[in-house]
């Protein structure tokens, strides 16, 4: 299973370092990683595989919304499935 992770806002130093971390402590795998900089603005888009996670999603969501708290980012985390039915037509 995976999921996709995005995180949108003011660029500062650590945003990287800090939602990989929170993702390596709950067992996430990150399969792969897009991210700009946009003028002051930061912008990420991570594919992650949750299946071995040893927490659940919610939790890792909660987990990531802290994380985006103390970054000062929106960070939204939607699994593949949530994903890939709203963009069938």
């Amino acid at each position: 299973m995976k999921a996709i992770i995005t995180v949108i806002g003011k660029d500062t130093v650590g945003i990287l370092a800090k939602v990989s971390e929170a993702c390596a402590q709950a067992g996430v795998n990150i399969v792969e990683v897009t991210q700009s900089v946009l003028q002051d603005m930061f912008a990420m888009i991570m594919l992650v595989e949750i299946d071995k996670a040893t927490i659940g999603f919610d939790q890792l969501k909660d987990n990531l919304n802290k994380v985006g708290e103390e970054t000062a980012t929106k960070i939204h985390v939607m699994h593949e499935d949530i994903f890939n039915s709203m963009h069938k037509i």
